[in-house]
C-alpha cells in the first residue's frame, strides 16, 4: 500500500492564509470585546498567527531563523499573559468585576 503525503500538497500560501485568518480573528477580538480575558486570548491568537508565519517562511527558505524567532515570541507571550492576568486580578479585587473600562482608573 502506498502512503499519501498530504504535507507535500500544502504550500506556503496555505500557511499564510491560515496565519492571516487567525490574525484577523484575534484583531477582531481585541477591537470588539471588552472582557480582559477575551482580550488576552485574542492577543495570544495574534501572536500564534505570527508564529505560524515565521515557521512557514523558515521552512520555505530552509533556515532555522523562523523557529528561533518563535521562541522569542513565545517568551513575550508568556510575559504578556502573566502581567495581564496580574492586572486583571488587581482590578477584580478592587471592583469585583473585570472590565476594560476599569483600567482607566489605574493611572492615578
Amino acid at each position: 500500500m502506498q502512503s499519501i503525503d498530504i504535507f507535500g500538497q500544502i504550500g506556503l500560501n496555505h500557511y499564510l492564509i491560515l496565519s492571516a485568518l487567525l490574525f484577523v480573528t484575534g484583531m477582531a477580538g481585541v477591537l470588539l470585546r471588552r472582557n480582559i480575558i477575551v482580550l488576552l486570548m485574542s492577543i495570544e491568537l495574534m501572536l500564534n498567527a505570527v508564529n505560524i508565519s515565521f515557521i512557514a517562511f523558515g521552512k520555505y527558505m530552509n533556515q532555522l531563523d523562523g523557529q528561533i524567532l518563535v521562541f522569542f515570541v513565545m517568551t513575550i507571550a508568556a510575559a504578556e499573559a502573566a502581567v495581564g492576568l496580574a492586572i486583571a486580578v488587581n482590578i477584580f479585587k478592587r471592583y469585583k468585576e473585570v472590565n476594560i473600562r476599569f483600567f482607566e482608573h489605574l493611572k492615578g
